[in-house]
């Protein structure tokens, strides 16, 4: 398993369709223990440091729900996706109320669940900020005051005035400084969503950090194609 691997916890009771969901996600990338039944799904759960629980609601020796309360008592946090072969309205307001991320009906396929697994991790992932309480970041020949909006050059020779969205996105590149912004990540924090309309906003914000911050060279705001950006900072060490 790299490092950039997720382990997600599979509790399904019906085994191919267990080992077919488990081979999928693996081809995915992900890292995936599957559990035959509640029981052994909680165990497995207390054992062990999962990102993610897809659990079945219709199991032996403890439901999808029993299960789904008992770690909720002890991580109010982790994503959990229910699977479940009922639609009932009364099934489904049940999952949501122990606290369920997504329910998926069965049959579905495959792509399906994918999309579901990151949409949810995506969403997770959202709520660990590393740098919350940071409100003052130097930036190359930079020093950014987030509370003020004021974006300061070479000790104050010159600032920029930064709007509140522009400030908020400058912040989340001071944190994310070197590494890849996910887009997704910067569109739910600023934008409340991520779709077209705001991903093309955000566009235009770049482009606006991109001109303030181009009086130092050693600075640049770079595209990851089909992930996010990414703010260089060539005055501290960075890995190409």
């Amino acid at each position: 398993m790299t490092e950039t691997q997720q382990t997600i916890l599979l509790v399904e009771d019906d085994q191919n369709f267990g080992d077919v969901l488990k081979s999928y996600l693996e081809m995915q990338d992900y890292n995936v223990e599957l559990a035959k039944d509640g029981e052994e799904g909680l165990m497995k759960y207390n054992k062990g440091d999962y990102a993610l629980c897809i659990l079945d609601v219709m199991m032996p020796k403890k439901d999808g729900f029993t299960v789904a309360k008992e770690i909720r008592e002890k991580d109010k946090d982790i994503p959990i996706i229910f699977l479940t072969a009922k639609s009932l309205k009364e099934d489904v307001l049940e999952g949501f109320k122990i606290g369920a991320d997504d329910y998926i009906t069965k049959p579905f396929n495959s792509e399906e669940l994918l999309l579901r697994v990151q949409a949810v991790l995506r969403r997770s992932g959202i709520k660990e900020d590393p740098q919350e309480d940071v409100t003052e970041f130097d930036l190359g020949d930079y020093h950014f005051n987030y509370p003020l909006r004021i974006l300061k050059y070479k000790g104050g020779e010159s600032k920029d005035n930064l709007s509140p969205k522009e400030a908020h996105l400058l912040r989340l590149f001071c944190i994310y400084k070197n590494n890849v912004l996910p887009r997704s990540v910067a569109l739910t924090k600023i934008w409340g969503e991520d779709n077209y309309f705001t991903a093309r906003s955000m566009d235009v914000f770049i482009t606006k950090l991109r001109k303030y911050l181009k009086k130092d060279e050693k600075l640049e705001i770079v595209n990851i194609h089909g992930n996010g950006f990414r703010l260089i900072d060539r005055s501290v060490a960075v890995e190409e």
